[in-house]
């Protein structure tokens, strides 16, 4: 008869951590349920799962998120805007409060009383993990065993799984850190850890190097609804679709390299670099879209919103009342994206060679300066009188007052 009381369901990666964990934890008497979330670029699931069940785990799973997590979670970051510092498009972090709630859901299923992830102590996924999992089942105890055990270093883990005659492919030589989904791929440690070296050629994965990129630039059609990304070069295509396709065209071009030094949720700066081909293209083409469909002022203020989305993001707070209303601003800012981006890719960059929208702002009889000009330039006169009018005043009753005067004004000092 199982013990439900001790059943605990893990997220599962099949890597060297989470291999350690379904014994460790097995050692202490839980029952171990592993689930594999499957959001982009996973390695076959039958070997996931001989993997987990080797190391002790009583069950496996493998579900597939990738519709899920582009739809729900990549589409809406890309139309907020959201890059954090300017310039990470946030793949693991938004990947993570999906697979908590796919942990609650098993959980509730295989009546467990507990959830546990492979994160260590001083990162972000911790929090993203914990606090998601807080916010959707405050009843669920969060295991972390990675945190707490005595297993300090990779080498102690390797000797562990070892022997226990635990199946994993880790090498104590490994060099890197690895987080792959469908929106980007993380990469940290090893060399990367001193800011001074320029990243190896074994760094990168899913870009050729710009360098090596054809020599003639290539150019695709992304068709946008309501700021959601809908089609390429005229061909529908679902989400996933989409990704893929841009993923592989953007990486045969060398789009979407990301070398930066981030502030981490836990207070450290760390280096990390990404490779994100979709989407570094989706937003370039995506900004390029808004500069024709939406006004001054809204840009204004999105550009002040999309770093708080963002970090709201990064921060694991995808739960909150906060991030309902910031989503529901985006969706209300993005009813009138609408139109198709032609973007070119050359060595490594990805540029909006050409927008059109249905929904255009832009109009060339007011912006052109040929035949066909309609707008009033005499009328720029009395705007210009009016405009200026506190700028005289202040001049004339306080500036022009002041010692120094029409100088002082001039030089820009202040006495």
């Amino acid at each position: 008869m199982p013990n439900r009381s001790k059943r605990v369901v893990l997220a599962y990666s099949g890597g060297l951590d989470t291999s350690v964990v379904v014994r460790w934890l097995t050692e202490r008497g839980w029952e171990v349920y592993c689930l594999t979330a499957d959001v982009g670029f996973l390695e076959a699931g039958a070997e996931l799962e001989t993997r987990a069940l080797a190391a002790g785990a009583v069950g496996f799973e493998m579900r597939d998120l990738r519709d899920e997590f582009a739809r729900s979670f990549c589409f809406p970051a890309l139309m907020a805007g959201a890059l954090y510092e300017g310039r990470y498009p946030l793949a693991t972090a938004l990947a993570r409060p999906l697979i908590a709630k796919s942990l609650v859901d098993v959980a509730r299923e295989q009546q467990a009383t507990a959830v546990a992830h492979g994160c260590t102590g001083k990162g972000n996924d911790q929090v993203r993990f914990d606090v998601s999992v807080q916010a959707l089942a405050p009843d669920l105890q969060i295991l972390a065993p990675v945190r707490e055990w005595e297993l300090t270093t990779r080498q102690s883990e390797i000797i562990y799984a070892n022997a226990h005659s635990i199946p994993i492919t880790a090498s104590a030589d490994k060099q890197y850190s690895l987080d792959e989904n469908l929106w980007g791929r993380a990469v940290e440690a090893g060399p990367l850890e001193d800011p001074w070296n320029e990243p190896g050629n074994d760094v990168w994965e899913w870009t050729v190097n710009p360098e090596d990129a054809p020599d003639q630039p290539q150019y695709v059609e992304i068709g946008f609804e309501h700021g959601r990304p809908i089609s390429l070069d005229g061909e529908a295509l679902d989400p996933v679709a989409l990704i893929t396709r841009l993923h592989e065209l953007g990486g045969q071009h060398g789009v979407g390299r990301i070398d930066m030094v981030e502030d981490r949720l836990v207070g450290i700066k760390s280096r990390e670099v990404y490779e994100a081909p979709a989407a570094t293209v989706l937003s370039a083409a995506h900004i390029a879209l808004e500069s024709l469909t939406l006004s001054k002022q809204q840009l204004r203020i999105k550009h002040r919103l999309m770093q708080d989305y963002a970090d709201l993001i990064y921060d694991g707070l995808w739960y909150t009342a906060m991030h309902q209303d910031l989503a529901a601003l985006t969706l209300s800012m993005q009813r009138h994206v609408t139109g198709v981006v032609r973007m070119r890719l050359l060595k490594g960059q990805a540029v909006a060679a050409g927008v059109q929208s249905p929904n255009s702002l832009y109009r060339y009889s007011l912006a052109t300066y040929d035949e066909g000009d309609v707008f009033n330039q005499t009328s720029a006169v009395g705007f210009i009188d009016i405009w200026g009018l506190p700028v005289r005043v202040q001049a004339q009753q306080q500036l022009l007052q002041q010692p120094g005067g029409p100088e002082q004004i001039s030089s820009g000092r202040i006495e």
